[in-house]
This record gives C-alpha cells, sequence and structure tokens, in this order.
C-alpha cells in the first residue's frame, strides 16, 4: 500500500484541489480501510498516516506560503479537516490530520 501511495505522486499535481485529490482516491482508499481495516487495523493506520504526511508535502508544493514550512502545512491540513472531516475517507475511518487516531482499540 505505501508503494501505492508513493506512486500516486501527490507532490507533482499541484494543479488539483485537495477536493479532486479527495475524489480521485477516496474510491482506493475506501477499499483498503474495508479490506484491511478488519484484521490489520495497525499496519492501515500507519498507511494512513502516510497518506496525511503526502498531503502535507502537496500543500507545500501548491502553496508559495507553506512551502518552507512543513508546521504550517500540516495546520493547514487540520483546518481543512476541521471544515470539511468527511473529504478523505481515511478522515471518515477515524485517523485524523493532527495526529489523534479517534476510536482506536
Amino acid at each position: 500500500m505505501r508503494r501505492e501511495v508513493r506512486r500516486w505522486r501527490l507532490h507533482l499535481r499541484p494543479d488539483k484541489t485537495i477536493s479532486d485529490l479527495a475524489r480521485i482516491f477516496n474510491p482506493i482508499i475506501h477499499g483498503w480501510i474495508n479490506y484491511y481495516g478488519r484484521f490489520y487495523r495497525s499496519v492501515l493506520i500507519k498507511v494512513l498516516r502516510r497518506i496525511d504526511a503526502y498531503l502535507v508535502r502537496w500543500a507545500q508544493c501548491k502553496y508559495k506560503r507553506l512551502r518552507r514550512y512543513p508546521a504550517k502545512a500540516r495546520r493547514f491540513l487540520v483546518d481543512v479537516f476541521l471544515r470539511q472531516p468527511g473529504l478523505f475517507a481515511h478522515w471518515r475511518f477515524g485517523t485524523r490530520p493532527d495526529g489523534w487516531t479517534m476510536g482506536a482499540r
């Protein structure tokens, strides 16, 4: 799964909006959650956090004001999460971009 996420090359898609990225990748993420979420939850959460890390990198490439500030880019992603918590499938699953995991066992 990590190899697949790396192949998406999110940081090379600054022409897309965050809604476009969600629309493109949500079916894949949702499928992984349905398949691996039942028995490999701990491994899945690590992969989903990695997706958030790539989204931070995407934000740094898209917005000049975030380019040299990964903390501000992460804050941008958290703000998007707070405005639209259901935008990405893994956010609905419970993996939040601020580092917390809801419903962890």
